[in-house]
């Protein structure tokens, strides 16, 4: 039997679309959306999203068996791609190349769309100059149990920050937890000198709200709301406006008038709402093209801050050692000098080989509680652990869950772990059976291993 299809006329190109009825949102509010569902919206907001992502290198972050399924990104233009898709050659940090697909119109967005694309994350680049970013990016990422009204008021103390800098910011939901503030600049510095003005942002927003708003990387040293300045470093990306959030209600990240951060709701932007708001009210980022500006302000703040004390500050782990950058290790496995060696591995699970640090040793008393294919499985499974140990559980301060994106074989896994720290030593819970116990490799036979053995979790082995 042929694969059922339909086509439909996007800018003069025939879009073919398999498996139309196929569900990526069962549970969806109103009833299941579809495929071909996903496909028209993309085609019916196009006008405006493309203003966030036209002709810059893209990543696409694919759902083809549905939102509630295992994703992965695709940073290379997949094969048997169209002829007319447009490319652009990238360098990575590790010094490797890629075509990577480019978003230049409508067409291009209905086509990702048929391939289970949901979210656009495109380089903050356009093709024609790929070394030098025309966008600086603010992502404001709430920890556990932060309350979304913190998220609200750090964006409104980053848009102070950045007018008072000569710079305008246009805000958007991120269509889970948090959100971004995006910034034209003109394209006239790397990505270091970009990075080095959003950290300088950053840092001068902590100042201001210390309490509900931080930079550091590690997330044993987070509270609050998280600025993270590593979102402006190369081969890094976000959702892009009016992208589709894999989460149950089919949730987009959607721009914002500042007018409307104080009292702005998420979950009020969905797939099948988000069009009629756009007709209704416009499309409140679609200025930005017209407010670029320099970012000469935020690196005099920079330099100000590293006279003060305040230096480089960590990449994420897969990138090249920077000049000035502090020891690329978590606080708890660090040994001062003249310190007592008391660190330890933390065990493992019952039936797990590696523990909720591997085998790095640590000084903190962690424990791991889950492994799961989805970030929302995992944390079902932190909330049984509580109620099985309230006590425990009421001493927990927000930066003690530690929530870890997991990199599988093609696709992320969630890891939560808890740390004690705050539970008095007699109380604390000893390390039990995994609530969840996902193996990503399952099924994996590795050279010179048995297919009864399993990599347990983890990284693959080198």
């Amino acid at each position: 039997m042929p694969t059922p299809a339909e086509t439909v006329d996007v800018a003069g190109r025939e879009i073919r679309v398999t498996n139309p009825q196929k569900v990526y949102f069962p549970d969806a509010p109103d009833g299941p959306i579809t495929k071909l569902d996903l496909v028209r919206y993309w085609i019916e907001v196009a006008h405006a999203a493309l203003v966030g992502c036209r002709a810059r290198p893209t990543t696409l972050h694919r759902f083809p068996d549905g939102a509630a399924d295992e994703g992965f990104y695709q940073k290379r233009l997949p094969k048997g791609a169209p002829p007319w898709v447009e490319t652009a050659l990238i360098r990575f940090p590790s010094g490797r190349t890629a075509d990577m697909p480019v978003m230049a119109d409508a067409a291009h967005l209905a086509w990702a769309a048929t391939l289970g694309c949901l979210e656009i994350n495109p380089w903050p680049v356009r093709k024609s100059d790929v070394d030098h970013p025309d966008e600086l990016r603010v992502d404001l990422d709430p920890g556990p149990e932060i309350p979304f009204d913190h998220v609200r008021e750090v964006a409104l103390v980053t848009k102070d920050v950045l007018e008072e800098h000569g710079l305008a910011g246009f805000p958007k939901t991120s269509g889970k937890k948090g959100i971004h503030v995006n910034v034209r600049i003109r394209p006239e510095w790397s990505f270091t000198e970009v990075r080095r003005a959003a950290l300088a942002l950053a840092r001068e927003v902590e100042r201001r709200v210390p309490d509900i708003a931080t930079t550091k990387w590690w997330k044993e040293e987070r509270h609050g709301v998280f600025i993270d300045y590593n979102q402006n470093a190369r081969d890094r990306t976000v959702a892009s406006a009016y992208s589709v959030r894999p989460v149950a209600d089919a949730r987009v990240s959607t721009p914002l008038g500042w007018d409307e951060v104080p009292g702005v709701e998420p979950e009020a932007f969905t797939i099948r709402t988000v069009p009629a708001r756009l007709e209704r009210v416009g499309d409140p980022g679609a200025g930005i093209d017209d407010r670029a500006t320099g970012i000469e302000a935020l690196l005099e703040l920079s330099d100000r801050q590293a006279a003060e004390g305040q230096g480089e500050a960590p990449y994420p782990p897969h990138f090249p050692k920077a000049e000035g950058e502090p020891v690329r290790a978590q606080p708890s496995r660090r040994r001062q000098k003249g310190e007592a060696d008391d660190a330890t591995v933390p065990p493992p699970a019952p039936g797990k080989r590696s523990g909720p640090t591997g085998r790095r040793r640590t000084t903190m008393p962690l424990i791991e509680i889950a492994r799961a294919a989805t970030e929302a499985e995992a944390k079902e499974g932190l909330e049984r652990w509580k109620a099985r140990h309230p006590g425990a559980a009421a001493h927990l301060e927000p930066a003690d869950v530690l929530v870890d994106p997991m990199r599988g074989r093609s696709t992320t896994w969630t890891r939560i772990r808890v740390n004690l720290r705050h539970v008095p030593e007699a109380d604390r819970p000893p390390q039990e059976a995994l609530e969840v116990d996902y193996d990503p490799w399952e099924g994996v036979e590795w050279r010179g291993q048995s297919s009864s053995q399993s990599q347990d979790g983890g990284d693959s082995p080198s």
